[in-house]
């Protein structure tokens, strides 16, 4: 997520996983595409080499984090927008979804974040 205010719609995400039908080993990670973009850089290219099978990237407003990490890993990207204080989200969607030809867009919809244990 790229900040704590990205934390209640994660964790969320968070819990749907942690449950006993699906038990996904994951962690919850604050890494900004915009005040800390060398650590969002290393995450992304690390991340495979680490282990890391999939990135779920929530983010609200400007939403830069996800479409990062999909120009940054050879993983999959599933992005979650964040509901913010202004728009409602639709910020954030048109953000992670208007990304350039051959990044791979997997999006679920605003206030859905527990549409992930279908992806």
């Amino acid at each position: 997520m790229g900040s704590d205010s990205d934390l209640l719609t994660m964790i969320e995400a968070s819990q749907i996983l942690s449950k006993p039908q699906f038990r996904v080993p994951h962690e919850l990670t604050i890494v900004s595409a915009h005040r800390t973009p060398d650590r969002m850089t290393e995450f992304a290219k690390s991340a495979a080499s680490c282990g890391i099978k999939v990135i779920i990237a929530g983010a609200g407003g400007a939403a830069h984090l996800p479409g990062m990490f999909s120009a940054l890993t050879p993983l999959p990207v599933i992005r979650v927008p964040v509901i913010g204080k202004v728009l409602d989200g639709i910020d954030s969607l048109h953000s992670i979804v208007q990304m350039p030809r051959g990044i791979p867009v997997a999006t679920v919809a605003i206030g859905n974040q527990h549409q992930i244990k279908q992806a």
